[in-house]
């Protein structure tokens, strides 16, 4: 009876996957990819229980962090090859590097300057913890609040949105995601319309690259190993995105 319950529920997540993946197309403009051809995007949908995170994987977090403030200097983290392609596509686009720094180099001089980073919850704990521990910028988002196809554009002149914990975030000329609603995400501040909140979700998480997709095979199973690990996560679909 158990097996057939088990066996039950992985047909219903695998479904919710699919149905995740089957109608949600992602890709990357023309745009961007003539300003930054070594961009690519590692993605993973799943369905997931957004809850407080585990003693366990706030161990680990916290490992992670106290291993990374030993590793790296505030000269250091910019030599980081996924920080420093990030903000090479950030000069590129026409946004400054040091007035909007990329999730990852932000996250990282917090941990050098000894603030630490902030706890949300499970797939945020785990979404930063591969963020720091690769260079990556990533973002998560509740697949359910997004509309469409999703495309990776270079912001128009002009362009704001609310950011998580900030009112009208200047997006202008950030690598930034749509779907037919709109902005929603980019490697450096997310809007509140995507944003992971407690329950259970359908989740799409995406790493952000420009320099090319050779290590987002490894870090896209780092993550769902992660997934399945702490968040009990039992399936996900993954998906990169580059020029072919």
């Amino acid at each position: 009876m158990l097996s057939s319950v088990i066996y039950a529920m992985v047909i219903y997540l695998r479904t919710m996957i699919e149905r995740v993946g089957k109608n949600m197309k992602i890709s990357i403009s023309d745009e961007v990819y003539s300003l930054c051809p070594g961009a690519a995007l590692g993605v993973l949908s799943y369905k997931a229980d957004v809850v407080p995170s585990t003693q366990e994987l706030i161990i680990l977090f916290d490992s992670a962090i106290a291993v990374l403030s030993e590793s790296y200097s505030t000269e250091k983290i910019a030599q980081n090859s996924h920080i420093a392609a990030t903000r090479q596509a950030y000069k590129a686009l026409g946004k400054s590097p040091h007035d909007y720094r990329n999730a990852a180099e932000a996250m990282l001089r917090r941990i050098v300057q000894g603030k630490g980073l902030y706890r949300i919850n499970n797939i945020v704990e785990i979404n930063n913890l591969i963020s720091i521990s690769s260079g990556y910028s990533i973002g998560s988002y509740d697949a359910d609040q997004l509309q469409g196809n999703l495309e990776l554009r270079r912001a128009e002149k002009g362009t704001h949105y609310d950011g998580i914990g900030k009112s009208a975030v200047n997006i202008e000329y950030l690598p930034t995601l749509y779907d037919q609603s709109g902005p929603f995400g980019n490697p450096s501040s997310d809007s509140r319309r995507a944003m992971i909140q407690p329950g259970g979700h359908n989740i799409v998480t995406i790493i952000y690259s420009f320099d090319g997709a050779e290590e987002l095979d490894y870090w896209l199973e780092k993550l769902s190993s992660y997934l399945t690990d702490y968040c009990g996560v039992v399936a996900a679909e993954k998906i990169i995105v580059n020029k072919r």
